[in-house]
């Protein structure tokens, strides 16, 4: 049976490394607790840009005292080279007594190896410790590495039937305040904001992070297989002070690319299926790149594409009381279902009134 402190201690962990969400990619965010003699001598979340990572900033706010400690990290230890030296091995060599781990490592330079490195010296291992919790915080690193693409949160903000905007696109706004506030909050959660060309044409929107008092922005993202998007509209005249990458399709103008390039974005060519984006390659190249998460703000045909293509993990719903009838815009582009049995499911996480509106956050179902 995991005794109570360590769970305790472990889900500390979990909050410390949710400091680093959004900042840290293309490593983990993972968080990282030292204990020693019942006294928490050391803590550290992975730090913006992937480096150090939890374990090192633990380690030095603890000094000596990690020697004869217990520490408690949310993902199995590296055990590679790269930038930085394995943290195993800095555990090893700070003297630490006991390791809690929350959950493996999937990526196969660390998978098993950490905890080895860490057995081998004779340091006591303990795995497993709040998993589930652990799994939920990583899986965007866990998509990047296993299924190559980060993972995938849509955001629907509709009216109670369904729509986004009256016949004449009045759309501002539908939800309130505080739903809107949150929608802010999810966008500095995720590595990246994604919307379509048709979004970015409609609605002129920055993308970016406000009203939260944080130092750092989400990659923005526009979908445009045409890159017929305004070169006078915000994303254009703010390229150069916060990241724009426009997703392309390989037929695009390469005037418009190059003018674009110019602007300060960056333009990553997708394959075209059809008259669309590839989503599944649109994603992969996007995980190429080292994101782990993106937060799907629309529009309706790009959130219709990913959920046709069974590439939303999770979705986020504000419903609002009030109604505009059949003839308002549709939040969802065409899927072409025909039958029940082929609709994307999903499985209720949570619910909560906001302001006026209902927040309702869904998981993928697993087939």
């Amino acid at each position: 049976m995991t005794d109570a402190a360590d769970i305790r201690y472990m889900r500390l962990a979990l909050s410390l490394g949710q400091r680093g969400s959004g900042t840290t990619w293309p490593n983990p965010a993972v968080g990282c607790v030292i204990v020693r003699d019942g006294r928490i001598v050391g803590r550290g979340w992975t730090q913006t840009g992937g480096r150090p990572h939890a374990e090192v900033v633990a380690l030095t706010q603890a000094g000596e005292a990690a020697r004869g400690a217990t520490a408690y990290v949310t993902l199995e230890p590296c055990a590679h080279h790269g930038k930085t030296p394995p943290c195993a091995e800095a555990l090893v060599a700070a003297g630490i007594a006991r390791v809690v781990v929350a959950t493996g490592d999937p990526d196969e330079r660390v998978s098993g190896k950490g905890i080895q490195i860490l057995q081998d010296a004779g340091i006591s291992v303990v795995a497993g410790v709040c998993h589930q919790e652990a799994d939920q915080a990583h899986a965007g690193f866990f998509s990047r590495v296993t299924r190559g693409r980060p993972t995938v949160t849509l955001k629907l903000a509709n009216s109670f039937d369904g729509r986004i905007a009256t016949a004449t696109g009045d759309s501002q706004w539908i939800t309130g305040p505080k739903a809107r506030r949150a929608v802010h909050a999810e966008r500095a959660r995720h590595d990246a904001v994604l919307v379509g060309g048709g979004t970015a044409r409609a609605d002129d929107p920055g993308l970016t992070v406000r009203g939260l008092g944080i130092d750092h922005q989400p990659v923005r993202i526009v979908a445009s297989r045409r890159v017929d998007i305004p070169l006078t509209g915000q994303l254009a005249r703010t390229a150069q002070d916060v990241p724009v990458w426009v997703c392309h399709g390989t037929d695009a103008d390469p005037d418009l690319v190059a003018t674009w390039e110019g602007l300060g974005a960056q333009m990553i060519p997708v394959q075209v299926t059809g008259r669309q984006l590839s989503v599944p390659d649109l994603l992969s190249q996007l995980g190429q790149r080292g994101l782990t998460s993106i937060y799907c703000e629309g529009g309706g045909a790009l959130a219709a594409s990913l959920l046709a293509a069974d590439c939303v993990d999770r979705m986020i719903g504000y419903t609002a009381g009030v109604v505009l009838g059949a003839e308002g815009q549709p939040s969802l582009g065409a899927m072409w279902i025909d039958v029940l049995a082929e609709a994307p499911r999903f499985a209720l996480e949570d619910v909560r009134q906001i302001g006026p509106d209902v927040e309702h956050v869904w998981q993928r179902i697993k087939k």
